[in-house]
């Protein structure tokens, strides 16, 4: 229990952090409904969460260099505070999408500064355990996160006051401990190239596994509506694909520590094919049948970020490990920009069930490129899968020694 407890504090910024802008995403969308919002609308509110993303990524660490840990956490949390109290007061399309670029930039900066943190307090023989709990801490409150819809009444000021309110809270334990803030750590070169070079089949997986996880998260809520489940209902549909891709980390990453990884790549994406199809064919199915049928969708779905990042580590040696994590990142942010958007506006054009076949056909590209890739060179040498989360350009930090070490 000593080790909780020693990064009680950080963790607990974590939760209250992945609660807020966890939640704000599935509100934004059943609150754009209830407004009448296009679908194209609600789907670039989605975009431009992850256009806030990738600029508080590529800040946050700079913005440490100058303020300090604590400093630079309550500045991207009182962005998201901002982005979230302005919504009921501008009720308009355009003004949201400004104001999830402000929590999409706040979400970022907080997991970078976060994770610098832990970088700079973990020791070798702690980084294991420390990661479990982060990676519990995380994912725990985004299950319960998805779940708050349906307790967050749409297009009301008290929901969006709700999830402001844990946005403040989350700044507490950071801004009141004692423990002194570490060395701020430089901020990696950010070389999209870098993950090109080392592996192209990692590139199109990271923006492969962005199209499903950013579309579904973000537009998921339409396709819940459009096929009539409840709001709380669909908290439930978004959880069950959370924890699918949380039960699915350990047997995936036990294959692809021991078959081809592009095996395993091509595999996962044969399975999304599948189970996107079923789903897409299948849009009259009982609420219990939706939720296993995202709960399967995120078992197949989720790993594939973690195996192509692997994938690329193979082919890299130890002083690119940040660099080309950063890299892989980037790769992925460009893919959850384009993704709610585009669809969207097939949704809108072709009823919900095309979002799940614009996933498939982007599975189907993956398959084809990956027997390209497999035909074009040989299996590299192994790094261990390590799950990677896509919280901010440092995670590769925190990574890189896992890498190393079990390797």
């Amino acid at each position: 229990m000593r080790l909780p407890l020693s990064f009680a504090a950080l963790f607990l910024s974590v939760i209250l952090q992945q609660l807020s802008s966890g939640g704000v995403g599935p509100l934004d969308a059943l609150s754009g409904f209830a407004l009448n919002f296009t679908t194209a609308q609600i789907g670039f509110l989605g975009s431009a969460h992850f256009i806030g993303f990738f600029i508080g990524c590529w800040w946050a660490p700079r913005l440490m260099g100058s303020v300090g840990h604590s400093r630079a956490y309550a500045a991207f949390t009182a962005a998201g505070v901002i982005g979230l109290v302005a919504h009921p007061l501008l009720t308009t399309a355009e003004a949201w999408a400004v104001f999830r670029i402000a929590t999409g930039l706040s979400v970022a900066g907080a997991y970078t500064v976060i994770e610098a943190w832990l970088q700079a307090e973990v020791t070798n023989q702690t980084r294991g355990r420390a990661m479990a709990a982060y990676r519990m801490a995380d994912m725990g409150a985004a299950l319960v996160a998805q779940m708050l819809i349906g307790v967050l009444e749409p297009a009301h000021y008290v929901s969006y006051n709700l999830l402001a309110l844990l946005c403040c809270t989350a700044m507490l334990p950071i801004t009141l401990t004692r423990r002194a803030q570490p060395a701020t750590p430089s901020a990696p070169r950010l070389r999209p190239g870098l993950a090109g070079a080392r592996s192209p089949l990692a590139v199109a997986g990271v923006i492969v596994s962005a199209l499903s996880g950013a579309s579904f998260r973000m537009v998921g809520p339409i396709y819940g509506a459009g096929v009539g489940l409840r709001a709380d209902q669909i908290g439930l549909f978004l959880a069950a694909y959370i924890a699918g891709g949380a039960a699915a980390q350990y047997p995936v990453g036990w294959l692809a520590d021991r078959v081809d990884r592009r095996t395993v790549l091509i595999w996962l994406s044969v399975a999304s094919i599948l189970v996107a199809l079923a789903t897409a064919s299948l849009p009259a199915l009982p609420a219990p049948a939706v939720m296993a049928m995202a709960a399967l969708f995120g078992v197949v779905t989720y790993p594939i970020y973690s195996v192509s990042a692997a994938h690329a580590h193979d082919f890299a040696d130890s002083s690119e490990r940040v660099e080309l994590s950063a890299a892989l990142m980037f790769w992925y942010a460009v893919g959850a920009i384009a993704a709610p958007y585009g669809a969207a506006l097939l949704m809108a054009a072709y009823g919900p069930s095309s979002l799940f076949l614009l996933i498939a056909a982007g599975h189907l590209m993956l398959v084809v490129f990956g027997l390209i890739r497999m035909r074009a060179r040989p299996a590299e040498r192994r790094t261990p899968y390590v799950y990677a989360p896509r919280t901010s350009f440092l995670i590769g930090r925190l990574l890189s020694r896992q890498r190393d070490d079990r390797g």
